[in-house]
């Protein structure tokens, strides 16, 4: 009977993390594919991860997936750079956005509030403008250094809160709120010049 069980448990356990993989593995594409710019580059780092999750922490907790998946695939894009001895791929950009004298360690997008709802039902033009929208707010995001760009898709694309993301990205809290700011600094100059207001 206890054999029985933990089979039992094994399988729940498999389908979860089956479950697990095959809902983050879009969004973890394009993370990978925004660090290494290359898309047989990016399968690759994803698969790379998805197998490590499932070797050494298949049998975690499924609440304890997301976080452990996020700080796999961050380990494995560094080691994807240091195996190409990639040095400062990513410039630094530097913008005057936000007001002069502002603490580089607030997070702006905390105090945002949401614009209503993003279901546009069956208005194509809405739909249309979203679809744009997305693309510019894409395409800034591969401009951005590469820890302010992990920092900003760990917060806002990923939902982790600042312990979370700083555990993922192996910083301080500080450094995860600092990088945000900047993201977000730079991302709005650039959507600016592309004509987008968020």
């Amino acid at each position: 009977m206890a054999w029985g069980f933990s089979l039992g448990a094994l399988l729940a356990s498999s389908r979860e993390l089956a479950d697990f993989l095959a809902g983050v593995e879009r969004r973890a594409f394009k993370h990978a594919l925004f660090a290494v710019r290359d898309e047989a580059l990016a399968l690759d780092v994803v698969q790379d991860a998805m197998l490590k999750l499932a070797e050494k922490y298949s049998g975690k907790p499924a609440a304890e997936y997301p976080m452990l998946f996020q700080r796999i695939l961050q380990n494995t894009v560094r080691d994807h750079f240091r195996r190409q001895k990639v040095r400062n791929f990513w410039s630094t950009l530097i913008s005057s956005f936000g007001p002069a004298g502002q603490d580089q360690d607030h997070d702006p997008l905390e105090t945002l509030e949401v614009k209503g709802s993003s279901n546009f039902g069956g208005d194509p033009a809405a739909r249309m403008e979203q679809a744009q929208t997305l693309q510019g707010i894409e395409e800034a995001l591969e401009g951005l250094p590469a820890r302010q760009r992990q920092a900003f898709l760990l917060r806002y694309w990923e939902d982790l809160d600042v312990s979370e993301a700083a555990a993922a990205m192996g910083c301080s809290e500080g450094s995860v709120k600092t990088h945000c700011f900047r993201a977000v600094r730079a991302l709005a100059v650039v959507l600016r010049e592309k004509g987008i207001e968020l």
